[in-house]
């Protein structure tokens, strides 16, 4: 957390960082310098390097980061992503008032790829109660605006969303309804900050008043279909994972003030004068130091960093004491439950007594939320970077679903509770490979080995995950895994060929390797890029693309669900060679049509190699249960290949959108006669060839600008195809309501790409 300004426009009076125990804000520069930036950016990258991070958070944060100006938080932002995007993804962020956001901000957000989160208590009497500006006046509309601005389908890639703090004189349904009016991807209700020697505010006899307050909301989220997010509810049910106010997770947060000074998380500033201080800044001192100063290092303890109280409670799992701050007493220091404890016992009773009726979504935006909205993104032939987000995020909820239906269906295992495990203590590592694009069929194919014949034996695929998931957390672990033709899947990692016969092996995970055992045969795997090779070890291929890392992945046995036959593992100089194919032709997307490009490093993870069939040597599939992934046929040419994961990708996409809506009525015998096929289709494959020939007509039209000779009747070529499958969907009346509507929007772009071409 980057504060890079630390006065502010309002006075709200519930702020710690004014109105509390600690006034060190008083000492300290308004302003971060740049050279203190720049040597912030710096430690952080430092960090990510030594330890190979994969990913940095950093939240922009005051004060009021907005005060900092356009102009200065370009400056920031350019630094930090000069700095740090060399080691790792940077995922940046920004907490602010709203006041002072407008049009010019909004684009420098989407810009640096920046997701902006707003404070907002709700209805107007709400967010008056103590959003103020110095002389008393109101903040309510300058912040409806802000939060407008970014609802736009231009800036909507940054819209994070609202953080809420809890009042409970307010009326719990006007603060809901005017939080969902925002249209938010995620909602944040937070308890006002307080401490045992300044206990919360709690009028009237009730002794739980926030457990009853927030306990409506969570009623009428569960019946309106969870619309959106909450990120509380989610964290308190069981297994959801934890925050920094829930749950056991490590905290995992570190402040730099403006002046450099490393400091705790900044919310103790609740509990005394210099409770956040640590000594140490970030001239002198790397990450690893600060990570060992007492303050921190007790907060990686768990369970045994809590209070005597706290270890006997039954629900410390996902309570896990409450925020930290809470627990403060002068005299006992933090060695107490939080002040809020019968609240939080009391919530979570709620939340046990009126659970949701499905898997709880993760992702940005339920399947209930506003349809147009996201449909009308996606028919501009591409969708926004949030629009991809959301959809991978409900890809990830299916797979989810399925593992526990898994469970549901063959029981609880040891490797199933290593997982509950890693979900807790390490998520980023359980969503890393549970995203693989191959994990979702081979769950389908445990639970209905019919539903994808062809792929042999339908074997427990939760050991591979929770070794897959274990390897990549650090987290030592022994689990028996099932083998299949001698062999045995590490999802997203790789494939160890084992000798001798068995049906599974027992793996044993240790730092940065694993060992697996038959009998008497034992195989060590390094997973350190600068070891020797481990014998029988096949990792699995990554190349570098501008949007990240993408996976050839030819060893998988579940990537088989293609319907066309797929290649062996390739020999090194052909995989090296499609490497190379493969970043040239994301390079020819970026350059051709870079909103599909954004598309493209939203969510294609993984490139399936198919194998080569003379009489149709130029091929690509999709497979609907592998969302992320596509398949091709080696070609050698960049400019073919993108065009194949331009189309493919379109297939992928809309798959993912009809997992959550109705685009075409159910039952439909109809049949539609298309020219790009001899045979009548039902609704939804034109459907599908009309999303892909949009965007294909999209990268021609590019290409005409060109000296490309033959781009023109190409796209002329494929948008008669598109207008043609356009009319005769329409035509068809078997749409549903959101179907005709999506469809008349890629009419609309379609006409956009004619009227481009003059």
């Amino acid at each position: 957390m980057l504060k890079v300004h630390s006065r502010c426009d309002l006075s709200c009076d519930h702020c710690y960082i004014y109105q509390h125990a600690d006034q060190t804000w008083r000492g300290r520069p308004a302003r971060m310098p740049p050279a203190t930036v720049r040597r912030a950016a710096r430690r952080i990258a430092e960090h990510a390097r030594e330890h190979g991070v994969p990913v940095v958070h950093v939240v922009l944060h005051g004060g009021e980061p907005l005060l900092l100006g356009a102009a200065g938080l370009r400056e920031v932002l350019a630094e930090l992503r000069a700095a740090i995007t060399p080691w790792a993804r940077l995922d940046l962020r920004l907490q602010t008032n709203g006041v002072l956001l407008d049009e010019e901000l909004c684009r420098l957000f989407v810009e640096y790829d920046v997701r902006v989160g707003v404070s907002f208590d709700g209805d107007r009497a709400a967010n008056d109660r103590h959003r103020v500006f110095a002389h008393g006046g109101s903040s309510h509309d300058q912040v409806r605006r802000a939060l407008a601005l970014l609802r736009r389908p231009e800036h909507r890639a940054s819209y994070a969303g609202i953080l809420c703090t809890v009042d409970v004189r307010n009326d719990p349904d006007r603060v809901y309804e005017a939080l969902l009016a925002e249209r938010p991807p995620r909602v944040d209700l937070l308890l006002p900050h307080a401490t045992w020697d300044h206990p919360p505010l709690r009028p009237g006899p009730d002794p739980t008043p926030y457990a009853r307050w927030l306990g409506r909301i969570h009623r009428r989220w569960v019946d309106d279909g969870r619309p959106v997010s909450i990120r509380m509810f989610e964290a308190l049910r069981p297994g959801g994972g934890g925050t920094e106010a829930f749950g056991l997770a490590p905290a995992d947060v570190l402040v730099i003030e403006t002046d450099g000074a490393w400091e705790q998380v900044d919310s103790l500033k609740t509990a005394y004068h210099g409770a956040a201080g640590t000594g140490l800044d970030v001239f002198d001192h790397p990450v690893d130091e600060v990570v060992r100063h007492p303050g921190v290092a007790v907060r990686q303890d768990g369970v045994d960093g809590l209070s005597a109280t706290c270890r006997a409670c039954p629900v410390v799992d996902r309570c896990g004491g409450g925020l930290y701050a809470h627990r403060w007493r002068t005299g006992s220091g933090f060695d107490n439950p939080s002040v809020y404890c019968p609240d939080l016992l009391g919530l979570i009773d709620a939340v046990d007594a009126y659970p949701p009726p499905t898997p709880p979504a993760s992702g940005e935006w339920s399947a209930t939320a506003p349809v147009d909205e996201l449909l009308d993104d996606l028919a501009t032939g591409h969708g926004s970077t949030s629009t991809l987000a959301l959809l991978a995020a409900t890809q990830l909820s299916i797979t989810r679903a399925l593992l526990a239906a898994c469970r549901d269906r063959f029981g609880s295992t040891a490797a199933w509770d290593l997982l509950v495990h890693l979900d807790q203590a390490a998520p980023d590592a359980v969503q890393a490979v549970l995203a693989h694009p191959f994990v979702r069929p081979a769950l389908v194919h445990r639970l209905d080995p019919a539903a994808l014949p062809g792929l042999g034996a339908a074997l427990d695929p939760l050991p591979a995950l929770a070794v897959a998931a274990a390897l990549r957390a650090g987290v030592p672990a022994t689990v028996r895994v099932p083998l299949r033709a001698g062999a045995i899947t590490v999802p997203t990692l790789g494939d160890l060929v084992l000798p001798g016969p068995g049906e599974s092996a027992e793996v044993t995970v240790g730092p940065g390797e694993f060992r697996a055992r038959i009998g008497s045969v034992e195989r060590t795997v390094s997973l350190d890029p600068l070891a020797p090779p481990s014998t029988g070890w096949l990792p699995t291929r990554d190349v570098p693309v501008p949007g990240g890392r993408l996976l050839i992945e030819d060893g998988d046995p579940y990537r088989d669900c293609y319907g066309q036959p797929v290649e062996p593992r390739l020999e090194a100089p052909a995989a090296r060679a499609l490497g190379r194919t493969l970043t040239d032709a994301w390079r020819v997307v970026q350059r051709d049509v870079p909103a599909h490009a954004a598309a493209l490093d939203g969510g294609l993870r993984a490139v399936v190699p198919l194998a080569p069939d003379p009489a149709r040597p130029l091929r690509s599939a999709t497979a609907r249960h592998a969302f992320g992934a596509v398949a091709v046929t080696p070609h050698p040419d960049p400019e073919t290949l993108a065009v194949l994961l331009v189309h493919e990708w379109q297939h992928a996409k809309l798959g993912a959108v009809l997992d959550l809506y109705d685009l075409v009525e159910p039952g439909q015998g109809t049949r539609i006669r298309v020219p790009w096929r001899p045979d009548p289709r039902p609704p939804e494959g034109v459907l599908q060839g009309v999303y892909a020939h949009l965007a294909v007509t999209q990268v021609w039209r590019s290409r005409a600008d060109t000296d490309d000779p033959d781009a023109s009747a190409q796209a002329a070529h494929f948008r008669a195809w598109t207008r043609d499958g356009v009319e005769a969907l329409l035509a068809s009346r078997s749409l549903t309501a959101a179907g005709e509507r999506f469809v008349g929007q890629l009419r609309h772009a379609l006409e956009e790409t004619r009227v481009g071409s003059g």
